[in-house]
């Protein structure tokens, strides 16, 4: 990991401390919104890379148990101060490596997460995302597939993002997005994919 290619939570830290922030939208955004309260009370639900956390008040509203995850310490000091009284439900951690039960979860929500990773990094992302979600679980959010000139973000195209999430989850929705921030407007997608029932 190194600072110049976003892989470490000092390149977040230094962002977040200078106001550089051009992945944070200031609130929910649109599709999630909508998918929330055609899901209400659904479960537990995983943010990894929550950054400054607005999503946490709006999954906890709808009924969802919700952890937040990042380890940049300074995106998390940024959530504890926007969630107030919700401070509780994000930590510091790193995704990959923090303790969470296999199986855990019956959602996680991407935004601004994989995009924000090097392409090498991207199969430990996909099994990752397998052994936490719950057979029928889903990781639903928003999808970079660029193009991108100088990443991060690093756009995936659409048959990668199929042959990554394919062998363990199934697409169940495809869906422009019409409120996406200048850093992704065009470029990015709302889906949801199914963790695959064995057999």
């Amino acid at each position: 990991m190194n600072e110049t290619t976003g892989n470490n939570p000092a390149f977040w830290d230094q962002r977040y401390r200078a106001g550089r922030m051009a992945w944070d939208c200031g609130g929910v955004p649109r599709a999630l919104t909508e998918f929330l309260k055609q899901h209400p009370a659904g479960g537990r639900a995983l943010v990894p890379g929550c950054g400054s956390g607005y999503e946490i008040k709006a999954f906890q509203a709808a009924g969802w148990t919700v952890l937040g995850l990042d380890f940049s310490r300074d995106a998390i000091d940024r959530a504890r101060t926007v969630l107030g009284p919700l401070a509780d439900r994000v930590c510091v951690g790193d995704f990959f490596t923090h303790p969470l039960a296999a199986g855990g979860f019956d959602l996680v929500y991407e935004r601004t997460f994989l995009c924000a990773l090097p392409p090498a990094v991207w199969p430990d992302y996909a099994r990752r995302m397998a052994e936490l979600l719950r057979p029928g679980g889903r990781l639903c959010g928003y999808f970079f597939f660029g193009p991108e000139e100088e990443p991060p973000p690093y756009p995936i195209g659409r048959e990668e993002l199929s042959g990554l999430l394919g062998s363990s989850f199934q697409m169940q929705a495809d869906d422009p997005v019409g409120d996406s921030l200048p850093l992704y407007a065009g470029k990015e997608r709302w889906q949801v994919w199914c963790r695959r029932r064995a057999g």
